[in-house]
């Protein structure tokens, strides 16, 4: 139940009729005017002020402090919220620093004297980590007390229940372009006086590229030389024809046959087609290239007909493509979530006009026509260049036969996911780009999610992005609920196994709509993340899940049984033209056929793979007068 303003004005407006009596019976027993009595009794009242205050809850999570408690004046507990505001003050070498104001609750006794806040210290002070020192904790408050406002500022108070002094310590890391820091975070409180000291104290500060020991002067000097060589080679290499039959695969973020590049591979083993394929696979931007595989890359790019990446691939965009081949980009996601590659001119971590990345692509795939347009901008090319004829890895969202074979495997492989409830929670990371990718995991509080999923039969598979730096700390009494499994390559295939799924800003929700499983959007910094990367849609109308921002709500939303299924049918169709598992087909029939629709339209397949044109089909006649104009 939850008294409003008005009823708040009623109750007030009693206990002041009483208290009036009470003045006027005071003012005739001693003979003094009811004013002056009044002004008697409030001076008194005043000098026996005491806020009655007490801590119920005191958890720290990484960096993130979840307090709640009850504070008020005692004898005139509030009946509104409007009655009385509660704040957190930091003090530092005895000045105060800030102060944010806290959360009114209402407690079981209808008063508003309960309060809860979270905060995070590593976005502290405008977004930064909370600055080495000491910090005493204080509360103040500000209550209408007596027909004015009165304030008061005094320690927390204890914690309910707590007989000895209360320490916690924790890690806090700080992801940059250039460097990355970790401080300690300590927090003290001491029963007998009350005092609460928060200390921040910076443990280490290096330089965030993983590879800090190859960025001497000697090794960029290296590096740049052989990017020039590789150019150079390049354009010496152009001077051997184009190889009609040739394509080769090139990507900076897989070491396998996997993702879509397994799929268009498949698919041309399987068309008859006549390609020779060649593969230049490397875990990540930062692995080393031999002065060999420079050699074999610029004779490759220089020859083949098709050059195909996944992802981004710094060494080939200052290359310009020779006018018979063409660069194609299958990208590693789906649809249009938040904004990518050129859509993020002018944002933090956002291109420069003058860069050459991506503009030399001939053309893209995607899997809908309502984001041709969104690729287009991304990649700094012509929407007549980005083809909406799908994207061949969310083929196996349509191949029974494939799923199941993927499922055998993966319960061999991960046996704690046997009769369970499977939860995988796959978010983006925070970060202007691979150098200082990393995810605050003070967002996910592990005891309070364990606690309630766990004897319900649940498990937690923990999936993130392989740009992320740092990797959760799973504390070892939840290690029978929470897996890491950031490890294994193909996130779709975990889809198969997964009943809930928990993102945020990743385009993983794509893929995972097609099975129509639930989704829960988790998002605890969405107005800075928006403010700082933004979408292609309005991000609450455009979720086909749930919304939460709270430990809270996650729980909640992960039990919710209901699931919009017209929402999720809606975002289906806008983001896949075509439902029937061939992408990979489509695309490789594309490229048998140099990308003219009318060839490819026209032209049918045998039963074991061979072309039959169209004049060739049976029943087929020299002149079809079918719809011939007389």
């Amino acid at each position: 139940m939850t008294v409003s303003d008005k009823e708040g004005k009623d109750i007030r407006a009693t206990h002041n009729k009483k208290r009036n009596m009470f003045f006027k019976m005071f003012s005739s027993l001693v003979n003094i005017d009811l004013e002056v009595a009044e002004e008697l009794l409030k001076e008194l009242e005043q000098e026996e002020l005491i806020i009655e205050k007490e801590i119920t809850k005191l958890t720290f999570n990484s960096g993130m402090m979840v307090l709640e408690g009850n504070a008020h004046f005692l004898g005139n507990e509030p009946l509104t919220e409007s009655e009385i505001e509660k704040y957190l003050i930091f003090k530092k070498d005895g000045k105060e620093v800030a102060e944010l104001r806290m959360q009114n609750l209402q407690n079981e006794k209808l008063f508003f004297s309960d309060y809860k806040i979270s905060v995070n210290f590593n976005k502290f002070e405008r977004g930064r980590v909370l600055q080495p020192g000491n910090y005493e904790i204080l509360l103040k408050i500000k209550q209408f007390f007596n027909g004015e406002w009165v304030e008061g500022v005094c320690t927390l108070g204890n914690i309910k229940n707590q007989k000895t002094d209360f320490i916690v310590s924790s890690e806090m890391k700080v992801y940059t372009s250039k460097m990355n820091k970790s401080y300690r975070l300590i927090a003290e409180l001491d029963v007998e006086s009350q005092k609460f000291i928060i200390s921040s104290k910076k443990l280490a500060e290096v330089e965030s590229f993983l590879e800090q020991k190859d960025l001497t002067q000697e090794n960029r000097l290296l590096r740049y030389a052989k990017k020039l060589v590789f150019r150079f080679c390049y354009r010496i290499c152009k001077i051997w024809p184009i190889q009609k039959n040739k394509i080769t695969f090139a990507s900076d973020s897989r070491t396998d046959l996997s993702g879509n590049f397994e799929y268009i591979y498949e698919a041309i083993q399987s068309n008859g087609s006549h390609f020779n394929s060649f593969f230049f696979l490397k875990e990540s931007i930062r692995d080393k290239k031999t002065w060999i595989e420079f050699f074999k890359l610029a004779y490759h790019f220089a020859t083949s007909r098709y050059i195909i990446l996944d992802d981004y691939y710094p060494l080939i965009y200052p290359l310009s493509i020779r006018k018979n081949t063409d660069l194609i980009q299958v990208w590693h996601a789906v649809g249009a979530f938040k904004t990518f590659g050129y859509s993020r001119m002018g944002m933090p971590g956002g291109p420069k006009i003058d860069s050459v990345d991506h503009k030399n692509y001939t053309k893209a795939i995607v899997s809908s026509h309502h984001v041709v347009d969104k690729y287009a901008e991304g990649f700094g090319i012509k929407a007549e260049s980005v083809y909406p004829i799908g994207v061949p890895r969310t083929d196996l969202f349509f191949d029974l036969n494939k799923q199941q074979s993927i499922l055998e495997r993966l319960y061999k492989e991960m046996p704690f996911i046997k009769n369970k409830k499977v939860i995988l929670f796959a978010p983006t990371f925070r970060g202007n780009g691979q150098q200082s990718a990393h995810y605050p995991f003070e967002y996910l509080n592990f005891k309070d999610i364990y606690e309630a999923l766990y004897k319900k039969g649940w498990v937690m598979l923990l999936k993130i992005h392989p740009f992320v730096q740092n990797k959760p700390q799973i504390p070892y009494q939840y290690k029978d609920f929470y897996f890491d499994v950031s490890d294994y390559r193909e996130i779709n295939d975990l889809l198969l196994v997964t009943e809930v799924l928990i993102t945020d800003y990743s385009s993983v929700c794509f893929e995972y709509a097609l099975l129509k499983r639930k989704m829960v959007f988790y998002s605890p910094d969405l107005a800075e993340y928006t403010a700082t990367r933004n979408f292609y849609y309005e991000y609450l109308k455009f979720i086909p899940g749930f919304f939460a921002t709270t430990t809270e709500e996650l729980i909640e939303s992960v039990q919710e049984e209901k699931i919009d299924y017209d929402k999720l049918n809606d975002f289906i169709s806008y983001f896949f033209d075509d439902l029937d598992g061939k992408s990979a087909d489509r695309f490789v029939k594309y490229l048998m056929h140099d990308f003219y629709e009318e060839d490819i339209e026209e032209t049918h397949y045998s039963e074991d793979g061979k072309w039959i044109p169209a004049w060739g089909e049976k029943g087929a006649t020299l002149l079809d007068t079918k719809n011939q104009k007389i």
